[in-house]
């Protein structure tokens, strides 16, 4: 007879019964349920910090503080053709509003980028802080408009 669902087992000995900590001496893990004696490991609701070394300066405080934040970096929020495509009618008027508001783009304090990602086939009148090369070309190929935000 072969295998079968309801015959699946462990292999003997690959599995152990539940350790029942707390159980009286016989078990050999009674009483202290083998947290041994005092200390603040031995106590209920003991959890260490991550990195915790017994009071020792942690690795993560040892280790030198390297680089920097740059506080003028530029961050965009890229939006591809593709998805002005599929989420627009012919003739629409897209602008990073319009995007936030159709849940397209997170937050519209970023400035936004037109990835050239895909086709347009209807025109549209896009305003967005930069496009791609091919993403201007195919826009007005396809008889939209471009209007660049902010030069």
């Amino acid at each position: 007879m072969g295998i079968s669902l309801n015959t699946l087992k462990p292999a003997k000995g690959s599995t152990h019964k539940k350790k029942r900590v707390g159980r009286g001496p016989g078990s050999g893990l009674g009483k202290t349920a083998g947290r041994g004696e005092k200390g603040q490991k031995s106590r209920s609701g003991y959890s260490a910090k991550i990195g915790f070394e017994g009071g020792q300066m942690p690795l993560h405080r040892r280790l030198p503080k390297r680089g920097f934040t740059n506080i003028f970096k530029k961050r965009w929020l890229e939006i591809s053709l593709a998805s002005l495509e599929q989420h627009f009618e012919a003739d629409a008027e897209i602008t990073p509003e319009v995007l936030h508001e159709r849940g397209l783009i997170k937050k519209a304090k970023y400035d936004v980028v037109v990835l050239g990602n895909g086709e347009v086939s209807k025109p549209l009148r896009v305003s967005a802080h930069r496009f791609t090369k091919s993403a201007r070309e195919k826009i007005e190929k396809a008889g939209g408009a471009v209007n660049q935000i902010g030069g």
